[in-house]
Protein backbone atom coordinates (compact mmCIF):
# COMPACT_ATOMS: atom_id res chain seq x y z
CA UNK A 1 0.00 0.00 0.00
CA UNK A 2 1.38 3.39 -0.98
CA UNK A 3 1.95 5.96 1.71
CA UNK A 4 1.59 9.71 1.50
CA UNK A 5 4.77 11.81 1.78
CA UNK A 6 3.86 12.75 5.33
CA UNK A 7 3.39 9.09 6.20
CA UNK A 8 6.77 8.21 4.73
CA UNK A 9 8.43 10.90 6.77
CA UNK A 10 6.69 9.96 10.00
CA UNK A 11 7.57 6.28 9.63
CA UNK A 12 11.23 7.03 8.83
CA UNK A 13 11.12 4.83 5.74
CA UNK A 14 13.08 5.25 2.56
CA UNK A 15 11.43 5.18 -0.90
CA UNK A 16 11.80 1.43 -1.48
CA UNK A 17 10.63 0.45 1.98
CA UNK A 18 7.70 2.86 1.93
CA UNK A 19 6.45 1.68 -1.46
CA UNK A 20 5.59 -1.90 -0.46
CA UNK A 21 5.87 -4.38 2.37
CA UNK A 22 8.40 -7.17 1.88
CA UNK A 23 6.65 -10.53 2.10
CA UNK A 24 7.46 -14.15 1.36
CA UNK A 25 5.91 -13.59 -2.06
CA UNK A 26 8.25 -10.62 -2.62
CA UNK A 27 11.31 -12.73 -1.86
CA UNK A 28 10.07 -15.66 -3.94
CA UNK A 29 9.56 -13.39 -6.94
CA UNK A 30 13.01 -11.82 -6.49
CA UNK A 31 14.57 -15.28 -6.27
CA UNK A 32 12.90 -16.42 -9.47
CA UNK A 33 14.10 -13.28 -11.26
CA UNK A 34 17.66 -13.74 -10.01
CA UNK A 35 17.52 -10.57 -7.91
CA UNK A 36 19.45 -11.08 -4.63
CA UNK A 37 17.83 -9.77 -1.45
CA UNK A 38 19.71 -8.36 1.54
CA UNK A 39 19.35 -9.45 5.15
CA UNK A 40 20.97 -8.14 8.34
CA UNK A 41 20.50 -8.78 12.02
CA UNK A 42 18.86 -6.06 14.10
CA UNK A 43 17.91 -5.88 17.77
CA UNK A 44 16.19 -2.53 18.34
CA UNK A 45 13.70 -0.20 16.68
CA UNK A 46 16.11 2.69 16.03
CA UNK A 47 18.68 0.56 14.22
CA UNK A 48 15.94 -1.25 12.32
CA UNK A 49 14.59 2.08 11.08
CA UNK A 50 17.95 3.09 9.64
CA UNK A 51 18.53 -0.31 8.04
CA UNK A 52 15.10 -0.10 6.42
CA UNK A 53 16.01 3.32 5.03
CA UNK A 54 19.09 1.68 3.53
CA UNK A 55 16.90 -0.77 1.61
CA UNK A 56 17.50 -3.97 3.59
CA UNK A 57 14.74 -6.46 2.79
CA UNK A 58 14.88 -8.85 5.76
CA UNK A 59 15.82 -8.17 9.37
CA UNK A 60 16.79 -11.17 11.47
CA UNK A 61 16.42 -10.74 15.22
CA UNK A 62 18.99 -13.41 15.97
CA UNK A 63 19.95 -15.21 19.14
CA UNK A 64 23.30 -13.47 18.63
CA UNK A 65 21.61 -10.79 20.74
CA UNK A 66 22.74 -12.91 23.68
CA UNK A 67 26.31 -11.87 22.93
CA UNK A 68 26.06 -8.46 21.25
CA UNK A 69 23.19 -7.03 23.32
CA UNK A 70 23.18 -8.86 26.65
CA UNK A 71 26.92 -9.58 26.93
CA UNK A 72 26.36 -13.29 27.51
CA UNK A 73 29.12 -15.72 26.51
CA UNK A 74 27.03 -17.96 24.22
CA UNK A 75 24.08 -17.64 21.88
CA UNK A 76 22.37 -20.56 23.63
CA UNK A 77 21.99 -18.35 26.72
CA UNK A 78 19.42 -16.14 24.94
CA UNK A 79 16.17 -15.88 26.97
CA UNK A 80 13.03 -16.44 24.93
CA UNK A 81 11.02 -13.62 26.49
CA UNK A 82 13.79 -11.09 25.88
CA UNK A 83 14.12 -12.14 22.25
CA UNK A 84 10.37 -11.79 21.77
CA UNK A 85 10.50 -8.22 23.07
CA UNK A 86 13.46 -7.36 20.83
CA UNK A 87 11.73 -8.84 17.79
CA UNK A 88 8.62 -6.72 18.37
CA UNK A 89 10.79 -3.61 18.70
CA UNK A 90 12.49 -4.30 15.38
CA UNK A 91 9.15 -4.75 13.63
CA UNK A 92 7.86 -1.47 15.08
CA UNK A 93 10.98 0.28 13.80
CA UNK A 94 10.81 -1.28 10.32
CA UNK A 95 7.20 -2.29 9.67
CA UNK A 96 7.71 -2.75 5.93
CA UNK A 97 10.70 -5.09 6.23
CA UNK A 98 10.23 -8.81 6.66
CA UNK A 99 11.22 -9.53 10.26
CA UNK A 100 12.48 -13.01 11.12
CA UNK A 101 12.42 -14.15 14.74
CA UNK A 102 15.19 -16.57 15.70
CA UNK A 103 13.82 -19.31 17.96
CA UNK A 104 16.40 -19.68 20.75
CA UNK A 105 17.88 -22.83 22.25
CA UNK A 106 15.31 -25.08 23.96
CA UNK A 107 12.33 -23.06 22.71
CA UNK A 108 11.41 -25.77 20.18
CA UNK A 109 13.50 -28.86 20.94
CA UNK A 110 11.51 -30.23 23.91
CA UNK A 111 8.19 -31.30 22.39
CA UNK A 112 5.66 -30.45 19.70
CA UNK A 113 3.29 -28.50 21.94
CA UNK A 114 5.87 -26.11 23.36
CA UNK A 115 7.48 -25.65 19.94
CA UNK A 116 4.15 -24.70 18.35
CA UNK A 117 3.27 -22.42 21.25
CA UNK A 118 6.63 -20.62 21.23
CA UNK A 119 6.65 -20.26 17.45
CA UNK A 120 3.19 -18.73 17.64
CA UNK A 121 4.35 -16.28 20.29
CA UNK A 122 6.87 -14.88 17.80
CA UNK A 123 4.01 -13.95 15.49
CA UNK A 124 1.65 -12.60 18.17
CA UNK A 125 3.93 -11.06 20.80
CA UNK A 126 7.04 -10.63 18.66
CA UNK A 127 5.18 -9.34 15.58
CA UNK A 128 7.47 -11.49 13.44
CA UNK A 129 6.65 -12.46 9.87
CA UNK A 130 8.52 -15.77 10.01
CA UNK A 131 10.55 -17.77 12.52
CA UNK A 132 13.95 -19.39 12.01
CA UNK A 133 14.80 -22.79 13.44
CA UNK A 134 18.14 -24.59 13.41
CA UNK A 135 17.21 -28.09 12.34
CA UNK A 136 18.07 -31.23 10.45
CA UNK A 137 15.79 -33.73 8.76
CA UNK A 138 15.01 -35.43 12.08
CA UNK A 139 13.14 -32.30 13.21
CA UNK A 140 11.09 -32.14 10.00
CA UNK A 141 7.93 -33.71 11.52
CA UNK A 142 7.85 -31.02 14.22
CA UNK A 143 8.36 -28.25 11.69
CA UNK A 144 5.50 -29.69 9.65
CA UNK A 145 3.21 -29.35 12.67
CA UNK A 146 4.35 -25.76 13.30
CA UNK A 147 3.66 -24.82 9.68
CA UNK A 148 0.30 -26.58 9.82
CA UNK A 149 -0.53 -24.37 12.82
CA UNK A 150 -0.02 -21.31 10.59
CA UNK A 151 3.54 -20.24 11.43
CA UNK A 152 5.94 -19.65 8.49
CA UNK A 153 9.34 -21.25 9.10
CA UNK A 154 12.84 -20.70 7.74
CA UNK A 155 14.91 -23.84 8.23
CA UNK A 156 18.55 -23.29 9.20
CA UNK A 157 20.96 -25.99 7.96
CA UNK A 158 24.70 -26.40 7.64
CA UNK A 159 26.64 -25.06 10.59
CA UNK A 160 24.22 -24.66 13.51
CA UNK A 161 25.59 -22.52 16.38
CA UNK A 162 23.04 -23.89 18.88
CA UNK A 163 24.79 -27.26 18.58
CA UNK A 164 28.29 -26.07 19.52
CA UNK A 165 28.20 -28.12 22.72
CA UNK A 166 28.14 -31.24 20.55
CA UNK A 167 30.84 -30.12 18.12
CA UNK A 168 33.19 -28.55 20.66
CA UNK A 169 32.99 -25.14 19.02
CA UNK A 170 31.85 -23.27 15.93
CA UNK A 171 32.83 -25.18 12.80
CA UNK A 172 32.05 -25.15 9.10
CA UNK A 173 29.82 -27.87 7.67
CA UNK A 174 29.62 -29.99 4.54
CA UNK A 175 33.33 -30.06 3.78
CA UNK A 176 33.48 -33.74 2.80
CA UNK A 177 31.27 -35.48 0.23
CA UNK A 178 29.48 -37.37 3.00
CA UNK A 179 28.94 -34.26 5.14
CA UNK A 180 27.80 -32.28 2.11
CA UNK A 181 25.21 -34.92 1.29
CA UNK A 182 23.90 -34.68 4.86
CA UNK A 183 23.44 -30.91 4.63
CA UNK A 184 21.65 -31.18 1.28
CA UNK A 185 19.40 -33.95 2.61
CA UNK A 186 18.51 -31.78 5.59
CA UNK A 187 17.58 -28.86 3.34
CA UNK A 188 15.42 -31.04 1.09
CA UNK A 189 13.63 -32.57 4.08
CA UNK A 190 12.91 -29.19 5.66
CA UNK A 191 11.42 -27.84 2.45
CA UNK A 192 9.22 -30.93 2.19
CA UNK A 193 8.13 -30.31 5.79
CA UNK A 194 6.81 -26.92 4.72
CA UNK A 195 9.64 -24.43 5.28
CA UNK A 196 8.97 -21.33 3.19
CA UNK A 197 12.65 -20.33 3.26
CA UNK A 198 15.98 -21.93 4.03
CA UNK A 199 19.22 -20.56 5.49
CA UNK A 200 22.55 -22.29 5.06
CA UNK A 201 25.57 -21.36 7.15
CA UNK A 202 29.31 -21.90 6.72
CA UNK A 203 29.43 -24.41 3.89
CA UNK A 204 31.48 -24.58 0.68
CA UNK A 205 29.85 -22.97 -2.37
CA UNK A 206 29.46 -26.40 -3.95
CA UNK A 207 27.07 -27.40 -1.18
CA UNK A 208 25.06 -24.22 -1.65
CA UNK A 209 24.75 -24.89 -5.38
CA UNK A 210 23.52 -28.42 -4.73
CA UNK A 211 20.89 -27.17 -2.27
CA UNK A 212 19.67 -24.66 -4.84
CA UNK A 213 19.39 -27.39 -7.46
CA UNK A 214 17.34 -29.65 -5.19
CA UNK A 215 15.06 -27.09 -3.47
CA UNK A 216 12.69 -24.41 -4.74
CA UNK A 217 12.27 -21.93 -1.86
CA UNK A 218 14.44 -18.82 -1.34
CA UNK A 219 17.82 -19.69 0.17
CA UNK A 220 19.68 -17.27 2.45
CA UNK A 221 23.40 -17.74 2.88
CA UNK A 222 25.91 -16.75 5.52
CA UNK A 223 29.45 -17.82 4.80
CA UNK A 224 28.07 -20.01 2.01
CA UNK A 225 29.29 -18.32 -1.16
CA UNK A 226 27.63 -15.80 -3.45
CA UNK A 227 25.05 -17.94 -5.26
CA UNK A 228 22.33 -17.79 -2.59
CA UNK A 229 19.12 -15.87 -3.27
CA UNK A 230 19.77 -13.75 -0.17
CA UNK A 231 22.72 -12.93 2.08
CA UNK A 232 22.75 -12.21 5.82
CA UNK A 233 25.39 -11.00 8.25
CA UNK A 234 25.42 -10.02 11.89
CA UNK A 235 25.20 -6.22 11.78
CA UNK A 236 28.07 -5.72 14.22
CA UNK A 237 30.34 -7.80 11.99
CA UNK A 238 29.41 -5.70 8.96
CA UNK A 239 29.94 -2.28 10.53
CA UNK A 240 33.18 -2.94 12.38
CA UNK A 241 31.89 -3.30 15.94
CA UNK A 242 32.95 -6.93 16.50
CA UNK A 243 36.28 -7.67 18.12
CA UNK A 244 36.74 -10.89 16.13
CA UNK A 245 34.38 -11.13 13.14
CA UNK A 246 34.14 -14.51 11.36
CA UNK A 247 36.29 -15.11 8.29
CA UNK A 248 33.34 -14.67 5.91
CA UNK A 249 32.36 -11.22 7.23
CA UNK A 250 34.16 -8.29 5.59
CA UNK A 251 33.36 -5.01 7.41
CA UNK A 252 32.21 -2.05 5.32
CA UNK A 253 32.59 0.53 8.10
CA UNK A 254 34.52 1.14 11.31
CA UNK A 255 31.75 2.22 13.66
CA UNK A 256 33.46 0.77 16.73
CA UNK A 257 36.21 3.34 16.42
CA UNK A 258 33.64 6.06 15.68
CA UNK A 259 31.75 5.25 18.89
CA UNK A 260 35.03 5.38 20.80
CA UNK A 261 35.91 8.75 19.25
CA UNK A 262 32.48 10.13 20.13
CA UNK A 263 32.84 8.94 23.72
CA UNK A 264 36.30 10.47 23.98
CA UNK A 265 35.01 13.80 22.66
CA UNK A 266 32.10 13.75 25.14
CA UNK A 267 34.50 13.11 28.01
CA UNK A 268 36.58 16.09 26.85
CA UNK A 269 33.54 18.36 26.59
CA UNK A 270 32.24 17.41 30.01
CA UNK A 271 35.66 17.97 31.58
CA UNK A 272 35.84 21.43 29.98
CA UNK A 273 32.18 22.31 30.73
CA UNK A 274 31.62 22.69 26.99
CA UNK A 275 28.75 20.28 26.45
CA UNK A 276 27.22 22.22 23.56
CA UNK A 277 23.57 22.51 22.64
CA UNK A 278 21.21 25.16 23.99
CA UNK A 279 20.20 25.78 27.57
CA UNK A 280 16.66 26.40 28.79
CA UNK A 281 15.83 29.93 29.84
CA UNK A 282 13.51 31.21 32.54
CA UNK A 283 10.03 32.16 31.40
CA UNK A 284 8.88 35.72 31.86
CA UNK A 285 5.50 36.13 33.49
Amino acid sequence: MSLSPSSKESNGLGPRAAASRVTLQTLTQMSRKGEPFACLTAYDATTARWLARGGVHVLLVGDTAAEVVLGLPRTIDMPLDVLLALTAGVKRGAPHCMVMGDMPFMSYQVDDASAIRNAGRFLTEGLADIVKMEADRHLAPRIEKIVRAGVPVCGHVGSRPQFVALTGGYTAAGRTPEAAAEVVADAVALEKAGCQMLLVEAVPPEVTSQIMRETTVPLIGIGAGTACHGQVLVLQDLVGMSERPPRFAEPVADLGAKYQQAATEWVRRVAGREIGGQVYTMKTT
